[in-house]
């Protein structure tokens, strides 16, 4: 089997749980805000880190901070893809659930990797890894980011 047919394979086992899939289907159908990456450099080490400041993702050698530990885990999930762009639901309550599921959706996919290539080497694991991140960045990408606000639709108008 080729690389990008193991590929195609993993793609296949996660079927609904597919990173991409949940973006496109549960989180832009939401409200959501666009919030940009300057990542430099290729794969920089992404970790959520708690400091006096409050929670914060570094990506390689810069730190974003966050506003509570559920957005931190949401955009380092993002972040580990290479993602420049992503968008953040509006509705903060959301936001723990949907950081939950997309963790699991990376990590289930980096255990099928392992599990399905298990026989192969190092190097070919390596190389379908980063075809897998580079699926899932280009599908985030192609999915777009959403607007730069959220739109509001309510009348804040009182009297006729």
């Amino acid at each position: 089997m080729t690389s990008e047919q193991y590929v195609q394979q993993i793609i296949t086992e996660m079927g609904d749980s597919w990173l991409p899939k949940i973006y496109r289907e549960r989180i832009l159908k939401l409200r959501t805000r666009s919030y940009t990456f300057a990542i430099s450099g290729r794969n920089p080490a992404v970790t959520v880190q708690h400091s006096l400041l409050g929670v914060e993702v570094k990506i390689g050698k810069r730190r974003l901070l966050c506003p509570d530990l559920a957005t931190a885990r949401y955009l380092a999930v993002f972040a580990r893809a290479g993602c420049n762009e992503v968008a953040v639901p509006y509705d903060i309550t959301r936001i723990s659930q949907l950081a939950d599921e997309l963790e699991s959706a990376w990590h289930r996919m980096l255990l099928l990797l392992d599990h399905n290539a298990a026989l192969r080497t190092r190097t070919f694991r390596a190389r379908v890894r980063g075809l897998l991140i580079a699926r899932v960045r280009d599908a985030v990408a192609a999915s777009g980011a959403g607007a730069r606000m959220p739109e509001f639709k309510q009348k804040t108008r009182q009297r006729r």
